[in-house]
């Protein structure tokens, strides 16, 4: 089991629709485009292609009346890599396929957005492989979320609605995070995060919720490009995200991110 814009200086180094939600309303409707490689796909710290690099991309529509619709893609390995199952099978699903839509408004300096966001690892077959206790269901997840952002901040709660990313028996797992951007001038943006992933009717012996850190520093290169950096740990634990992997790959490891993402 694995654990898992429209801001131009987002969180291209984590870069994941789950992120779209935290851009501003827009003042006219628009439709926007973006396309990106980065050295690795992390998503809420955990690796989605076993440390090797992904190519990412999506589109985003947004009302005046602050309704919005996006999707975003990425390449990924976690399924893959999984497990074989019982018949010797390999579990398949190349791609990422997140579907999500939601609605902003501001009250009392605040900016709020609620959604929902389907993650679809497109014809995935993850029920065949079973590494973690209880064995796994398919990868799609559906998550409601709700955001608040004031000043640079911005807290967020996600909510999953389905089983959780392929763990059985994870329905009402929760992932709270707060992150923040400082314009540093220049086109330099730091981006502090952090966060704290719950996952329901996790064993005692394999627990797979953690927290995770990242620090992000992105550069605007003009013309829509942007370059960025990230340094990502978390607090899982080896044994137990070793177990995700049938090559013993440790996807909670700490690791160093860099990308670069164009946006038109």
């Amino acid at each position: 089991m694995n654990i898992k814009s429209k801001l131009l200086l987002a969180l291209l180094a984590t870069s994941s629709a789950a992120f779209a939600q935290t851009a501003p309303a827009a003042e006219t409707p628009e439709v926007t485009y973006n396309v990106g490689v980065v050295s690795q796909y992390r998503y809420r710290g955990i690796a989605q292609t076993k440390g090797d690099p992904a190519l990412q991309g999506g589109a985003d529509y947004a009302n005046a009346n602050g309704f919005y619709l996006g999707t975003w893609a990425s390449t990924i390995k976690w399924i893959k890599d999984g497990a074989l199952g019982t018949n010797g099978t390999q579990a398949k699903g190349p791609v990422e396929l997140d579907l999500y839509g939601g609605y902003k408004f501001e009250a009392a300096d605040i900016a709020y957005d609620v959604g929902y966001l389907r993650y679809q690892y497109v014809g995935n077959t993850y029920k065949d492989a079973a590494p973690g206790v209880g064995g796994n269901v398919n990868a799609n997840t559906d998550e409601a979320y709700a955001a608040a952002t004031y000043g640079p901040a911005t807290l967020k709660y996600s909510y999953a609605f389905s089983d959780l990313f392929g763990y059985s028996n994870s329905k009402g797992s929760s992932y709270l995070d707060l992150s923040a951007t400082f314009d540093l001038g220049e086109g330099y943006s730091l981006v502090p995060h952090v966060g704290h992933q719950t996952v329901k009717h996790t064993s005692t012996q394999v627990n797979m919720g953690y927290n995770d850190v990242a620090l992000t520093l992105n550069k605007d290169l003009g013309d829509g490009l942007t370059a960025s950096v990230a340094a990502i740990a978390t607090t899982g634990k080896a044994v137990d995200f070793q177990a995700t992997s049938a090559t013993g790959y440790n996807t909670a490891k700490s690791t160093l991110v860099v990308g670069v993402k164009y946006a038109f």
